[in-house]
């Protein structure tokens, strides 16, 4: 059975754009899972050494932008595009900044918007400057 993608939205839903689709139904296809991408460098050290974070971006716009190109990388690496993922999580410290989030998802995703979960945390754990974190599910042929 080929892989198929369906976004469904209840059918009394109004017409207005959100950041993410409410429901995906894949039938077939194989998953690929993303670890969690920050603008930090994909890889790096550990113990962490600070001099390796020192080009981060200090503004959410610009930790968002590094991070779609991982996320684009990561996802072809495993022969995936961004129109195959299905499901996002999204760590932020600041949830009044989802809006810039939001717009770059837009920018990013168009009209194949996976189901997302935003959540508001304390730290992430690679660097204090980092701002967000993603995760992301994919499913291909």
């Amino acid at each position: 059975m080929p892989r198929t993608i369906e976004r469904m939205h209840w059918p009394d839903a109004p017409d207005i754009w959100a950041p993410f689709t409410p429901i995906i139904k894949v039938s077939g296809g194989t998953t690929v899972y993303l670890a969690g991408m920050t603008a930090a460098p994909m890889y790096h050290r550990h113990p962490h050494q600070p001099e390796e974070f020192a080009a981060i971006p200090d503004d959410m716009e610009g930790q968002v932008r590094e991070i779609f190109v991982k996320m684009k990388k990561s996802l072809a690496t495993a022969g995936a595009e961004l129109s195959d993922v299905v499901m996002a999580t999204r760590y932020l410290k600041d949830i009044i900044q989802q809006d810039i989030v939001n717009k770059l998802w837009e920018e990013e995703f168009g009209d194949n918007r996976p189901t997302t979960t935003t959540v508001q945390i304390e730290r992430l754990a690679a660097d204090p400057k980092l701002l967000i974190e993603i995760t992301v599910t994919a499913v291909i042929d």
